[in-house]
């Protein structure tokens, strides 16, 4: 693709039309920014898959032309893929302390903290790469440092606002620096490009003040266990939690790898200062009923996560059972429904009694209503809204809203490359867009063969038959079908498949039994007939065949 060079261009790889995966790029005279490197969760829709990563292909092949990836801060789809595509970008990385702390304990599973240039920017630094002028802009959210980025070219100021909200009692961290942002709409904005995750909530996304002083209440009130979820980077939370179990004489026990990182994290950049150090999980039975609290990862149902094994009473340290109380201190991620009400059903099962936000005051948004919005707009002033962060919904609500504040709203997707000057901002190409599947060490393409086979295999299943022949293609023995998940290998029916695929092939024309491929390929579409007449699906069908 040919690159026009002369203009300042926006151009997400990812998070614009979806949840997650937030992957931006900047283009000025022939220069590329990325800002945000995160990934998305399979969820019901992709059942196969535990978490997926924007398809960088664009950029890596330009990478020579890539001055630096800025990370705003701190969640899962804005630095959880990181680790999984920088050796396919290979530039340095920005961040601020809290950000640059998460991020080394993922390199360092990675096995590329060595490898990575971290440049650690403090809250409302400022840094030059190429033509672009970077000014970090305080915002509140539901993690520390959280900043937005206003980005000064040669063909405007664009304000990318990153995840935000106005909390008027952030707890951690001070509130989103409005005065900045008033400044900056004063020396005119030629583009904003905004969070849209809220834009279909009216009013306000409440403070995490309300929450503290709510759990405080609630735990005073319980018996038994009580088991507290939320999302791991949620500092505040963490630190409301802990407050509100010494208030009502109860020791706080941590269960969980991501909660174990940023609680890491956090004391080692100063937060949760007044917080003393929390219990493992191994020590939760040495602790009464009464006076233990447990905080535990899992809010989103996550199949392996430790509140779904101890749902399924699988887990090594902790139990839960009647009498004792599960509250999840979170939001529903969309697409992630099914996958907490079962987490909550195996609770029910086991006579836990559950609390969420649907009854209780126990968890507010990071990011902004539309009240906040507004706000923002009346800030800012920006002749452009470009509405990210969101499903089509999202985007379009979030469009209707910055038009009503006289702004130009443009609806972009993953893959547009949006020029915003010089002249009339619009769409001018596309650039190739998808999804990855960490599998392993690798990148697996999510619409490509392999997982096409996964997907098929979790819904079909899969049939392996083995067949021995002679020189002639004449069988030697029985052929032995396994087909894990469809058919019991001590059933009638598993030996009629057997039998079957034995008569097909015996009445194989000579020729085509001493040839392997032809006669391995028969072989297959016999075993395949077999089964569809019996189990009305299309199981993967392979054949092993063994010449003797």
């Amino acid at each position: 693709m040919d690159i026009e060079s002369g203009d300042l261009a926006f151009l997400p790889l990812g998070g614009t039309g979806e949840i997650g995966m937030n992957l931006n790029l900047y283009r000025c005279d022939d220069r590329f920014l990325a800002v945000d490197c995160g990934i998305g969760f399979g969820g019901a829709q992709y059942p196969e898959v535990d978490i997926m990563v924007p398809d960088p292909g664009f950029i890596a092949d330009r990478r020579d032309k890539l001055l630096g990836l800025v990370i705003t801060h701190a969640h899962e789809d804005h630095i959880g893929a990181v680790a999984h595509l920088w050796p396919l970008l290979r530039c340095p990385v920005y961040a601020t302390p809290f950000a640059a702390a998460f991020l080394r304990r993922k390199l360092i599973e990675a096995q590329l903290l060595n490898q990575v240039q971290i440049h650690v920017v403090p809250q409302g630094g400022s840094l030059n790469l190429g033509p672009f002028a970077l000014h970090f802009i305080h915002m509140s959210h539901s993690i520390p440092e959280a900043q937005a980025l206003a980005i000064e070219t040669p063909y405007g100021i664009v304000l990318h606002t990153g995840d935000w909200k106005l909390d008027p009692q952030p707890l951690i961290g001070p509130r989103t620096d409005e005065t900045a942002l008033a400044r900056l709409g004063e020396r005119g904005v030629l583009a904003m490009i905004c969070d849209s995750t809220n834009a279909m909530v009216e009013g306000h996304s409440g403070s995490e003040a309300e929450v503290r002083q709510s759990l405080s209440v609630l735990l005073r009130g319980l018996r038994g266990r009580v088991a507290v979820t939320c999302f791991a980077s949620n500092v505040a939370r963490v630190e409301s939690i802990a407050l509100a179990a010494r208030d009502c004489g109860r020791r706080v026990a941590m269960v969980g790898r991501s909660l174990r990182n940023l609680d890491a994290a956090a004391r080692e950049c100063g937060y949760l200062k007044g917080i003393p150090p929390f219990l493992h999980e191994e020590d939760v039975d040495e602790v009464a009923d009464d006076s233990i609290l447990i905080l535990i990862t899992g809010s989103q149902g996550e199949p392996r996560s430790a509140l779904a094994r101890v749902a399924m009473d699988t887990h090594k340290h902790v139990a839960l059972g009647e009498g004792d109380t599960v509250i999840f201190s979170s939001r529903v991620i969309p697409g992630n429904e099914r996958a907490i009400g079962t987490v909550q059903d195996n609770l029910v099962r086991r006579g836990v009694h559950l609390m969420t936000d649907a009854d209780h005051m126990i968890h507010v948004s990071g990011h902004p209503a539309r009240d906040e919005l507004r706000r923002l707009y009346r800030l800012v002033k920006p002749r452009y809204s470009v509405p990210v962060h969101g499903e089509w919904r999202h985007l379009s609500a979030h469009a209707a809203l910055a038009h009503e504040a006289g702004a130009k709203p443009i609806l972009i997707e993953d893959g547009d490359i949006l020029r915003l000057g010089p002249g009339r901002a619009e769409v001018v190409d596309s650039a190739p867009v998808g999804r990855l599947v960490p599998d392993g060490g690798r990148l697996v393409p999510l619409s490509g063969a392999l997982m096409s086979a996964r997907r098929r295999m979790l819904f079909n299943g899969i049939v392996l038959a083995s067949i021995a022949v002679d020189e002639a293609g004449r069988l030697r023995g029985q052929p032995r079908v396994s087909a894990p998940g469809l058919l019991d290998p001590d059933a009638p029916e598993t030996a009629q498949v057997s039998g079957e695929l034995a008569d097909a092939v015996a009445e194989l024309p000579a020729p085509l039994r001493r040839d392997d491929a032809a006669l391995t390929d028969a072989a297959r579409a016999a075993l395949r007939r077999s089964l569809g007449k019996r189990l009305q699906k299309r199981p993967l069908v392979d054949v092993h065949l063994l010449r003797v």
